[in-house]
């Protein structure tokens, strides 16, 4: 059993198939499960947003964010905090 340490160790699937195959062989560590919960947390002030995406990439977000036990809603927020701190990183 593969345990996934870090959000990017999952990748992007092609299908369903693909995906649960993937998933009957992995888990993710409970720390990592642990950081996304304190990261959606970190905020009691919050701003709400439209964003417009393609409803086929929406559904393969919400189906990533379920097989994550995660709302997508947090899963997007957690992934732009993620991406903000790695170009912040760079600079």
């Amino acid at each position: 059993m593969n345990s996934i340490a870090n959000w990017d160790e999952v990748p992007l699937f092609d299908n369903e198939e693909a995906e649960a195959a993937f998933w009957l062989e992995s888990r993710v560590d409970v720390r990592v499960m642990e950081s996304a919960v304190a990261e959606s947390g970190e905020s009691s002030e919050s701003i709400t947003i439209t964003l417009r995406i393609d409803p086929r990439m929406l559904s393969r977000i919400k189906r990533l964010a379920r097989s994550r036990y995660l709302n997508y809603q947090s899963m997007i927020k957690q992934w732009i905090s993620e991406r903000m701190e790695n170009e912040l990183r760079e600079r």
